[in-house]
């Protein structure tokens, strides 16, 4: 599996939102400038994960976006999902019950189950909390005067 861009560039913009929470609604500017990233770029990604209930959106002359739900609340595997689509490694696991012709013949099923199961747990239990504690302790509280 490869994450594309767009999955990689909306989990930044995510943790982005995450880090101004308590600011009010951000601007795709703001986070394009902060992220190194194409505002244009951003403005693809947004109405995916506005549909999933990711983000909230304010238009007009305080407009931007906020996230839907605390930080503590949102996974990694919520961005992806939203951005990447199923994250099953197989096009036999986008469904449940799986209805391919051949599940109960499969050899290489197990395998496929035992790859997605792993996959999905990791990133659903990272939360977009965990991902900004991490980096401020990576980073560490150095403050200059």
């Amino acid at each position: 599996m490869k994450i594309s861009t767009k999955g990689r560039y909306a989990l930044r913009l995510v943790i982005d939102l995450a880090e101004h929470t308590g600011e009010g609604f951000i601007s795709l500017k703001d986070v394009a400038d902060r992220q190194s990233i194409s505002k244009k770029y951003l403005e693809q990604i947004v109405p995916m994960l506005n549909k999933s209930g990711i983000l909230h959106t304010n238009r007009g002359n305080r407009g931007g976006y906020i996230l839907s739900a605390d930080s503590s609340e949102l996974s990694v595997g919520d961005v992806l999902r939203a951005t990447e689509g199923s994250l099953a490694p197989v096009s036999c696991l986008d469904y449940e019950p799986n209805t391919c012709d051949r599940a109960d013949e499969c050899a290489t099923l197990y395998v496929w189950e035992g790859l997605f199961k792993a996959v999905t747990e990791y990133l659903d239990g990272i939360s977009i909390k965990d991902i900004i504690e991490h980096t401020s302790d990576k980073i560490g509280d150095d403050y200059i005067i």
